[in-house]
């Protein structure tokens, strides 16, 4: 499972608590330049529009600049495809506790390109600065450790 494009800023933004796996609808060219790992998830999330599931900004561009489409739009809203006995937990624990889907990461399995989706509970600032904190913490102590 080659990782084609993934959205490190997920969790240091928000908790997981789930995943989920989907697939993605695609126009061919569009396969091409995410297996070439040109995709990014960066500010990328899922909504729930009806019984369906989307993904919003995320950002591919066209495979090959020269021959693009005129009407092309790199930003695009993407369907997901999800089975509806999932779509519809999802929607009752995104109206049940106000989680929010963040996409994680795409990936290749057996030739169709998936994205990996999280279920996720949004972090405070305080709860950034904390983990930033401690990370720091740490950094200090493993030098301190190496130059003795």
């Amino acid at each position: 499972m080659p990782e084609l494009a993934s959205n490190k800023r997920a969790f240091f933004d928000y908790d997981i608590l789930e995943t989920f796996e989907a697939g993605i609808s695609l126009q061919g060219f569009e396969v091409k330049s995410t297996r070439k790992g040109q995709a990014k998830l960066q500010g990328a999330h899922v909504i729930i529009r009806g019984d369906e599931a989307y993904i919003v900004c995320m950002h591919i561009p066209p495979y090959q600049a020269a021959n693009s489409q005129e009407t092309y739009e790199p930003d695009r809203t993407r369907k997901l495809l999800l089975k509806a006995s999932e779509i519809k937990y999802l929607l009752g624990k995104m109206t049940e506790r106000g989680l929010t889907l963040v996409p994680i990461k795409a990936y290749t399995k057996r030739g169709l390109i998936k994205i990996e989706v999280g279920l996720a509970h949004g972090k405070k600032q305080a709860d950034k600065r904390q983990k930033i904190r401690e990370r720091e913490e740490n950094r200090s102590i493993e030098r301190t450790f190496k130059n003795t």
